[in-house]
């Protein structure tokens, strides 16, 4: 029965969508045809596109890694001054769309920008450096991993805080190195997490279209569909460019998935132990202090970027602002758009994070505790969302619920809470399914053997136990479905059901202070959002920072 309701919630939603979008590709002009697929592999534009996002990705989701690990070991091992306050800011970048900290960044990266003009005063460089010309691959890639890496991280700490800490306590009995207790006990438990974080960072890369468009890095594969979506009704290759994408991603993630994700890695729940923190000497816990402060800094670039851009009276040539004002923030907050548009988001988010939690933890509990011959093709299934651009996929539901009670035209809430259920449902499914990877199935044939039910079992003893990857993964569908983009800007046409991003980016087109105003906005959400995490974070104690230890 879950399987069923699943499979007709994404049937209608996501498959009934696509299937136009391959019709299109497939079927121009009403005739089989692969003559868009012949194009592109024949475009040197196209192929380049498609190198240059394998890429981006790669590195993106290499350097992701490297910087998250360390912190959540830092973070759940050891203790520190200010540490709840550190931890909670590091997730910092979920707090903003990548798209208006992109536009803030331009005027720190631009020729006589903050940087460079830095950097000369400094003697390091003599002439400005074209950070958003030659080396602009380099600048998407440090925005995706200051904006991604929250993700690595929340997953990682979330599996390093469900490890069983007598296991490594007996390698330590056993006379184990550090480095060696890491490689042989502590890694091979914590790859799970790793590589549901992973999976989500390098498939988002992959896809995001905000970033490189902003930065004007156009040979990669979402931009390159941007382009032909405004003439879709004429030319279909840029349905078979999505076509092609969906193909090679479901290819990567599945032949990722036969490498890295067929291990076993649970065990037997932590019961009672909870692991010892390392209280770290002096210059330790001042080494600590500094490496948060200064990945904190680095990865609020954007956000000081976009104040300091919200504040400004006259910026040119200077590496601050000449004058400061605040009437760009009253302006937006006078405007007629914003305050509509802060309620529709809180609306929409937490209905669409309330059907993700019901949808994704029954997926994830078929995928691990009911597992059949289909449970690769549903994993499958399930993950084909971040595969999707969301520009393509809000195109396909305007064309395909034109004319029906769920025409966005008249009342788009109930087809945004969908398409942002929809985006983040894999989230939602990788977090609760490294929980279930970790939990052994054994401790519910115990209750059962007791006399529970099966669901009984799973709400009193299972979902305890894997609460910290649930709470990890609300917390990122929430966020993610308050900053949505795509599904804002397309399905909302009517300006009282305005999402926030959608009012920012209508804000964004006027002349006069445009970019001004749309900053002040995107600072009022920074600060709602960073106050729903701070609720978040007193009602589930001191543990933020090792991410909600169960």
């Amino acid at each position: 029965m879950i399987l069923g309701l699943v499979l007709v919630f994404l049937g209608a939603f996501l498959f009934y969508p696509l299937g136009n979008v391959f019709k299109e590709a497939l079927f121009p002009g009403g005739t089989f045809s692969l003559a868009y697929f012949r194009n592109i592999f024949s475009d040197p534009i196209s192929r380049e596109a498609v190198a240059n996002s394998f890429l981006l990705a790669t590195v993106a989701t290499l350097l992701t890694a490297a910087l998250a690990m360390p912190l959540a070991l830092v973070t759940v091992r050891f203790s520190f001054p200010a540490k709840g306050l550190l931890t909670g800011l590091l997730l910092v970048p979920m707090i903003m769309p990548p798209f208006v900290g992109a536009i803030g960044m331009r005027q720190f990266l631009a020729r006589f920008g903050s940087v460079n003009l830095m950097l000369m005063q400094a003697g390091v460089i003599a002439s400005p450096v074209d950070w958003l010309g030659s080396t602009r691959f380099w600048g998407v890639v440090v925005m995706e991993v200051l904006h991604l890496y929250p993700i690595m991280y929340l997953n990682v700490a979330a599996a390093l805080a469900n490890i069983d800490p007598t296991l490594e306590e007996a390698g330590r009995n056993l006379g184990s190195s550090r480095w060696r207790l890491f490689r042989r006990v502590t890694l091979p438990l914590l790859m799970p997490g790793l590589f549901a974080g992973a999976t989500v960072v390098f498939i988002w890369a992959f896809t995001d279209l905000g970033t490189p468009l902003i930065f004007e890095y156009r040979r990669v594969i979402p931009v390159q569909i941007f382009n032909r979506v405004t003439d879709l009704g004429d030319n279909p290759e840029g349905y078979a460019l999505v076509v092609m994408v969906i193909a090679m991603t479901l290819l990567l993630f599945l032949g990722s998935k036969r490498l890295f994700g067929r291990q076993g890695f649970e065990t037997l729940g932590k019961g009672g132990a909870r692991a010892t923190e390392i209280e770290p000497s002096l210059p330790g816990k001042i080494l600590i202090v500094s490496l948060l402060l200064g990945v904190v800094f680095v990865a609020c670039l954007p956000h000081l970027a976009v104040i300091l851009t919200s504040v400004q009276d006259k910026w040119f040539m200077t590496i601050l602002p000449d004058g400061y004002t605040m009437q760009h923030y009253s302006d937006a907050l006078g405007h007629k758009l914003t305050v509509p548009s802060i309620r529709n988001s809180i609306l929409l988010s937490t209905m669409s994070t309330f059907v993700d939690i019901v949808l994704g933890v029954s997926v994830a509990y078929l995928l691990v505790r009911k597992r059949g011959r289909g449970s690769d093709l549903l994993d499958a299934i399930v993950m084909l969302p971040l595969a999707v651009p969301g520009l393509v996929l809000a195109f396909g539901y305007v064309a395909s619920f034109a004319g029906t009670f769920l025409d966005p035209r008249n009342n788009p809430i109930p087809l945004l809470v969908i398409a942002y259920a929809v985006r983040r449902l894999p989230y939602m499914v990788r977090g609760a399914y490294a929980g279930f990877q970790q939990i052994s199935v054994s401790l519910e044939e115990a209750a059962i053997n007791l006399g529970s039910n099966g669901l009984r079992a799973l709400r009193r003893v299972t979902l305890p136990l894997i609460s910290a990857n649930l709470i990890a993964a609300g917390i990122l569908t929430f966020s993610f479905a308050m900053l949505e983009v795509s599904d804002s800007l397309i399905l909302a046409i009517r300006e009282q059901y305005f999402p926030i991003t959608k009012a920012i980016y209508q804000l964004l087109g006027r002349i006069e202070d445009g970019p001004y105003v749309a900053s002040a906005l995107g600072v009022w959400a920074m600060v709602f959002l960073a106050l729903s995490m701070m609720t978040a974070g007193v009602f589930l104690g001191k543990r933020m920072g090792q991410l909600f230890r169960a």
